[in-house]
């Protein structure tokens, strides 16, 4: 029956486990969207919200950020996203009756997936301190209750507002000038545990932390490089771009320590080839390289393109560029030895990868967690950045950097200034726009923010989205530090293990979807996200709310500044909450490229930021052009009788949000706890097919991390390296081991070591 959540927690046997799958979508991701969507959400309320997702007249998919094409198919959705929509349209309802029915205790050793599948928050909830059960309050009671723990603060420095990736612009714009006008840069968001490598590796070498292509660029490449990125399941939508470059000649090198399906073939489910064929062969070359050898792979492709007569773009490299030199001596030292230890390759598919990158004149580089998560990211990043530019492939149509954001508006909140580290221009514009002064001093990223709530120095944790706790490294140091809070606050459309996870007070503030409509007092409103590719556009729900009791996200946080901040605050937030298009005015005036933004978004797709690299070959770094790096090269290791974990997300997950127990394209059916080992390093470790161990991780610290009771499954992984879902391995991280620069943790080189158990149920 749609709309009824699941009474008792699902027991994971043993996982099911078969092949592999070879091929991405088809008939099965129509079926599986469709089934699920009817589960949720019922046939007739299905097709009125499906049909909506990602329409010029619709709403933005609440899922990935992957840009929509300016001509858009009736079902411009897949897979993920019709499971993220009907997971937010669901018509399952978590009512103050639920809370009466399940203490905090009850529900905190329940799963993730259990608590989502519940349904949507309708009221208000409060624990008090002391107490373990949520009770309904009132939203006056609920910001008094805020307002009293922030104005006990010795410092507004002790309180956190941390920020997931699918807040709109409107609310992030708000929310960033209501922490700056109470006192504090104290803003980490989720883009600090994903893409803050991209961003610190391109502000560097670019001049701006976001990548320089736009989507009809991907069709105009002669060579797309895919490297440590999944789309089959983490940006599905990104399978009919490549599939479209593909059917124009692109050819496509996919760099990755894992076989994946969406990458090895794609049956696009809009066409009949998709659905009745074979559909179509996506990449061109695998290169199945060791977990974090991917700077070692492009150090030595730059190299081979500086020996290679008339491959360098000389005239860009004299024009636009700076510290070549530097980077041709460096790069010219790469040790052939060296680089097929740091990636497992052989020389002959380097130098096959070598012969597609010369006779490509128009080359695109994507990336994602593989390349973003390592100690040595960011080095990492650049040295991709380096062989670009030595092709002269940045600030040319079908060339240039393409990080592919996750979560829906993850980089419109930066934009908006969503950053613990603000720059002074944009501290200024804000000064100068609202009659207050900023603060300067830099504020607390997730991995500080972590520390100082497990040192007692921050005290109170508000979270605008998200589920900090399963997102987070560590998980047994975050728990702890999470509980040593005050208070602990988050705003969520669901259920999740975060609600469960407190300070010594907790309060859960329900909000509308991007599915639903938002009236405020002066009509029906909208709201806006940024896409990975820079497109600004409007987004606009149709659906009822779930709950009369349920408020907007930027509702929430003007009501919220008026309580706190009181009378003396020069910012007009009940104006604000009344109608978004005056926050856009503001906006227009604080942030570059936003100008006449109300009247821009109207039109139908809205609009495109502009990019110096990409639309003028201006570069606005410290040089005054783009700049080649020359860092050591770095990859890591894993002693004998070890393996390099990386983390990952299922087929049926995005992010911590769980939607099934099954990973379709990977063979696994019923289960989450699987680690994927290479049938050699297995045989090596005498970790049987079907046995069951614990991985421990190994840091320097000589704390025992420990996640008990994994099924160990024969995998075609890259030697050496292994594999496994978070959240469930996120307690594998430490908290201090993070990327340089970024401080991104470094989730995806981890070294464990796999002891065989007794199977435990």
């Amino acid at each position: 029956m749609a709309g009824k959540p699941p009474t008792g927690d699902p027991v994971q046997d043993a996982p099911d486990v078969t092949a592999p799958q070879h091929a991405a979508a088809g008939l099965p991701a129509v079926a599986h969207s469709l089934r699920m969507a009817h589960q949720q959400m019922g046939a007739r309320r299905t097709a009125l919200t499906l049909l909506k997702v990602n329409q010029k007249d619709g709403f933005d998919c609440p899922g990935c950020a992957w840009p929509e094409p300016d001509k858009r198919h009736a079902a411009e959705f897949c897979e993920n996203g019709a499971k993220a929509v009907a997971e937010e349209a669901t018509l399952r309802r978590v009512t103050p009756d639920f809370f009466a029915r399940h203490t905090v205790t009850d529900l905190a050793g329940r799963s993730g997936y259990w608590l989502g599948q519940q349904g949507r928050l309708t009221q208000p909830m409060y624990l008090a301190e002391g107490s373990d059960t949520y009770e309904p309050v009132t939203w006056e009671r609920a910001f008094g209750i805020i307002a009293e723990d922030l104005a006990a603060l010795d410092s507004p420095d002790e309180a956190v507002f941390y920020t997931s990736g699918r807040t709109s612009n409107e609310a992030a714009f708000l929310y960033q000038l209501f922490a700056r006008e109470f006192g504090t840069n104290n803003l980490p968001d989720c883009s600090n545990m994903c893409h803050e490598s991209s961003g610190s590796a391109l502000s560097e070498t670019i001049g701006i932390g976001k990548g320089s292509v736009l989507l009809e660029d991907l069709y105009k490449a002669d060579l797309i490089i895919v490297a440590g990125q999944n789309p089959g399941t983490n940006h599905p939508r990104m399978l009919s771009a490549l599939e479209k470059a593909k059917r124009g000649g692109t050819k496509i090198i996919t760099v990755n320590p894992l076989p994946e399906a969406g990458l090895e073939r794609f049956k696009n489910p809009q066409n009949a080839r998709g659905l009745a064929g074979g559909g179509t062969a996506l990449t061109d070359l695998f290169l199945q390289i060791r977990l974090g050898g991917d700077q070692a792979l492009f150090r030595m492709l730059g190299r081979l393109v500086l020996e290679t007569e008339g491959a360098v773009d000389t005239t860009f490299v004299d024009e636009h560029t700076h510290g070549f030199e530097d980077f041709r001596r460096t790069a010219l030292t790469a040790d052939w030895d060296e680089t097929l230890k740091a990636t497992g390759l052989s020389r002959a598919e380097i130098e096959q990868a070598l012969a597609m990158i010369l006779a490509s004149k128009r080359t695109i580089a994507c990336w994602a967690m593989g390349l973003t998560q390592h100690k040595h990211a960011v080095p990492t990043i650049k040295e991709v950045v380096n062989l670009l530019l030595l092709r002269g492939d940045i600030g040319r149509p079908g060339a240039g950097v393409c990080p592919v954001r996750g979560h829906s508006n993850v980089q419109g909140d930066r934009t908006m200034g969503i950053f613990e580290r603000p720059a002074p221009a944009f501290l200024d514009a804000l000064e100068k726009e609202f009659g207050f002064t900023p603060p300067r001093e830099h504020g607390l990223d997730v991995v500080r923010a972590i520390r100082a709530l497990r040192d007692g120095q921050a005290k109170v944790f508000f979270a605008m989205g998200g589920n900090f706790v399963s997102a987070t490294p560590d998980t047994d140091v975050t728990e702890a530090a999470v509980r040593r809070a005050r208070l602990t606050v988050h705003v969520s459309t669901k259920l999740n293990r975060s609600h469960v996870v407190t300070g010594a007070r907790a309060l859960i503030l329900p909000t509308l979807g991007r599915t639903e409509r938002d009236r405020q007092a002066s009509g029906e409103q909208f709201v806006t996200v940024e896409d990975s590719m820079g497109m600004v556009h409007a987004s606009r729900g149709g659906l009822k709310p779930a709950s009369p009791h349920l408020l907007s996200e930027p509702a929430i946080v003007c009501r919220l500044a008026r309580r706190v901040l009181g009378d003396a605050s020069p910012t007009p937030w009940e104006t604000f909450e009344q109608d978004y298009g005056t926050i856009r005015d503001r906006i227009a005036r604080v942030i570059p490229g936003f100008e006449d933004f109300n009247a821009r978004v109207a039109r139908p797709g809205g609009f495109t930021l502009p990019h110096a690299p990409r639309d003028e070959r201006r570069f606005p770094t410290t040089t005054g052009k783009a700049n080649f790096t020359a860092a050591p090269v770095e990859y890591p290791h894993a002693p004998e009788g070890r393996l390099l974990l990386q983390t990952l997300r299922s087929h049926d997950q995005y992010n911590t949000t769980i939607y099934g127990l099954d990973d379709r394209y990977r063979g696994i059916k019923n289960g989450r706890r699987v680690v994927l080992v290479n049938p050699d390093d297995a045989r090596e470790l005498d970790l049987a097919d079907g046995s069951y161990a614990d991985l421990v991780s190994e840091w320097t610290d000589g704390t025992e991390r420990r996640a008990a009771g994994f099924r160990v499954v024969h995998y075609p992984t890259a030697r050496g390296c292994a594999a496994a879902y978070y959240p469930e391995t996120n307690v594998l991280v430490p908290l201090d081991h993070t990327a340089d620069t970024s401080n991104t943790p470094a989730s995806k080189s981890l070294v464990v070591r796999i002891e065989r158990t007794e199977r435990t149920d």
